[in-house]
């Protein structure tokens, strides 16, 4: 069956369909939770909430555009309402402060050539970012959103959402940077 076949199926709550679909996006869906989670746990939780909420809301999909790409507003948006449940349990605020002088001043540059490093080392190098630094970090890069939308999103200025994006990439850089000086050691070793 293709997509639009079991949306119908899906709409009348056929069982099947449903299991069909699931199996052929929750592979997508689960990349998409892996980056806005610390823990593969949460993420599988995220993976759970997120069918059930696609499932009982899909009759609210009329066609218009990808349903991937409504199925992923689903999974976002539920990553989000995780993100705001854990800052009020962990008071993220205080990583949510100004620029300071020195990080306006020393702008990181792009990030450095990742080609030679398995991408899930890099995404793993993403999960492992504070929360804040993460949830801004992924609507920023994977999401295309302005730093406008994602302070609307996530009830914060957007200078702080600068900052967050701004130290989340410098920790990814300072990661990088050891990854490459660690594969530059071993092939100096060996010549």
């Amino acid at each position: 069956m293709d997509d639009s076949q079991l949306i119908i199926a899906c709409k009348k709550q056929d069982r099947n369909a449903q299991k069909a679909l699931y199996e052929r996006y929750a592979p997508m869906m689960m990349a998409v939770c892996m980056r806005y989670s610390s823990e593969e746990e949460t993420a599988r939780d995220l993976l759970h909430d997120g069918f059930i909420r696609a499932f009982t809301q899909i009759s609210s999909f009329k066609g218009k555009g990808s349903f991937e790409g409504w199925l992923r507003r689903i999974f976002v948006n539920l990553a989000l309402e995780n993100y705001r449940k854990e800052k009020q349990k962990s008071r993220f605020m205080e990583e949510y402060s100004y620029m300071n002088a020195e990080e306006a001043d020393n702008p990181v540059d792009d990030l450095l050539d990742i080609d030679n490093i398995p991408r899930e080392e890099i995404l793993k190098m993403i999960r492992d970012l504070p929360t804040g630094y993460r949830t801004v970090f992924n609507l920023f890069i994977f999401e295309d959103l302005s730093h406008r939308e994602i302070a609307q999103m996530l009830g914060i200025n957007e200078a702080a959402s600068r900052s967050q994006f701004f130290r989340a990439k410098t920790l990814l850089h300072k990661k990088i940077s050891a990854i490459l000086n660690r594969h530059n050691d071993k092939y100096n070793a060996y010549r």
